[in-house]
């Protein structure tokens, strides 16, 4: 049952990255040309803001998801329900403190953006800050099923709930938008259906998997363990935010409103390439907690990591070289000539954070060994040397310098500190990882200087020969791979679904 749901939990993650991907792509520009590049650049700054609330978390979600699987593990079920009431008390602690946080935010919104925004844009900044807040406050405590689920390892349930929720929400805003509403009304649909996809999590885990709160004791022990294990955690969601949120934060204040919709939009691109590469790594933590409790040798955990290295990488080769060739003329047809800088801004950001997300189950291993210190102090001193590099940049070249300053964080932390780290400390083969993508990436950087030079040639100023230009170079890349870049398991899980699917037709 638990392998069917962690295959079907990965299937049903490609599904809603599919579905987030369409959406993206088709309501994206619809979203921006409807609401305009000041008031999607005011809505996307206080999304920034706002998320910087988000770390208030402090680890505890993933904490719930770890050690839910290990008491699962050992078999250990008042321990569950004992430790589901104790983090549920603390996130209404954490609750409180965000909305008191937030509503400070609020208070003193217009000393903050008040130099580059008119006296419109910050009273309705004011507003989005205020119905965002509710959000969080509400969220916080609620978030506690959710992670339940996924302990449970019952993904199928919590996919399919989402996937409801990607295609309903949009629908909803397409409508209001056409009848004029603006950046409120969406924060509004938004705050609406994430109560709504809420309480439906705690209906399934109250019915379904029979849970239970238990609020006999306060067990400070075990908190000031979960709290050790946590706090690595929490440092990287402040990593995450400096990188992705402060951006916009900065442009904010010293570039306006527009300059923040350009990176927002970058930032979105971002994220969609990033849900490619997380789709599969993201159901793995119970599974390598539970290896990882039952004494898994580390060559087996280092098979689990080169192989779903390689599998991550065939998608992201692809998607990577895609975008080098067409992303400026995609762009440029998706959200307009004037978003034409989210190119190299997007681009600065794909490259080297291609290597980190074909990596990202050495998260989930850490995670599940309990050994995310060294990354996580790393990281964050980093990111904050990245912080004020940020500004000056930001300064001079806008939102390309601030870029510039998360791209060299990156290439520094993610890319050579942890390859030594999980060599040397982890133990993963880290030689082996790095020669089996050496040799998957001939193809993709022949392929790519072939369709650079040809395109190059020819040119691109439809729509009809950009669509044709990417459908050919997609068929050749693919096939190329297919025959030169795969091994034969990796072919088999790629037929195996189309022929079953066939099969059943």
């Amino acid at each position: 049952m638990a392998i069917n749901q962690l295959k079907a939990g990965a299937a049903l993650s490609y599904v809603l990255l599919g579905l987030n991907t369409i959406i993206g792509l088709l309501y994206t520009p619809f979203l921006l040309r409807m609401l305009g590049k000041s008031e999607y650049g005011l809505y996307s700054l206080a999304a920034s803001v706002i998320a910087y609330l988000t770390v208030l978390d402090l680890g505890f979600g993933n904490a719930i998801i770890r050690y839910t699987a290990k008491f699962r593990a050992e078999g250990k079920k008042e321990e569950q329900y004992e430790m589901f009431g104790m983090f549920f008390l603390l996130y209404l602690g954490i609750s409180a403190v965000a909305f008191i946080v937030a509503m400070a935010l609020v208070w003193k919104v217009d000393a903050i953006f008040d130099a580059n925004m008119t006296v419109g844009e910050v009273s309705r900044m004011r507003i989005i800050l205020l119905l965002m807040a509710f959000n969080l406050a509400f969220t916080f405590p609620m978030s506690i099923w959710g992670s339940i689920i996924t302990a449970y390892e019952d993904f199928v349930f919590q996919k399919l709930v989402n996937i409801a929720r990607t295609i309903l929400n949009p629908l909803v805003m397409i409508v209001l938008l056409y009848f004029g509403y603006k950046a409120i009304a969406l924060v509004v649909v938004t705050t609406i259906f994430n109560v709504l996809t809420l309480n439906i999590n705690h209906l399934y885990c109250k019915r379904k998997l029979r849970v239970k709160l238990y609020f006999r004791k306060f067990r400070w022990g075990f908190l000031k363990e979960v709290s050790i294990y946590s706090f690595w955690i929490f440092l990287n969601a402040i990593m995450d935010r400096i990188y992705w949120s402060s951006g916009q934060f900065i442009l904010g204040i010293y570039q306006g409103t527009a300059s923040v919709a350009v990176y927002a939009v970058a930032i979105q691109l971002k994220d969609m390439y990033f849900m490619f590469s997380t789709a599969i790594s993201s159901v793995f933590l119970p599974r390598v907690t539970s290896m990882v409790t039952k004494g898994a040798s580390e060559n087996e955990i280092s098979d689990l990591f080169i192989k779903t290295g390689r599998i991550q990488y065939l998608i992201m080769a692809f998607i990577l070289v895609s975008f080098i060739l067409f992303g400026q003329q995609f762009i440029a047809l998706w959200a307009g000539p004037s978003y034409l800088e989210a190119y190299k801004i997007a681009l600065i950001f794909f490259v080297p954070v291609t290597v980190p997300l074909i990596q990202n189950l050495g998260i989930t291993i850490l995670m599940a060994r309990n050994q995310m210190k060294f990354r996580c102090v790393s990281y964050v001193i980093i990111a904050i040397g990245s912080l004020f590099l940020s500004v000056p940049l930001a300064k001079m070249y806008g939102g390309i310098g601030c870029a510039i300053a998360t791209a060299l964080a990156l290439t520094l932390g993610q890319i050579i500190i942890m390859n030594i780290y999980y060599k040397r400390v982890i133990h993963l083969d880290i030689p082996r990882f790095w020669r089996e993508i050496g040799k998957m990436s001939l193809t993709p950087i022949i392929l790519g200087l072939l369709g650079y030079f040809i395109l190059s040639q020819i040119g691109i100023n439809s729509i009809i020969t950009f669509l044709l230009s990417v459908l050919i170079f997609s068929l050749i890349y693919l096939a190329a791979v297919w025959r030169t870049g795969m091994n034969d398991y990796e072919r088999d899980l790629f037929k195996a679904p189309i022929i079953k699917l066939i099969s059943k037709i």
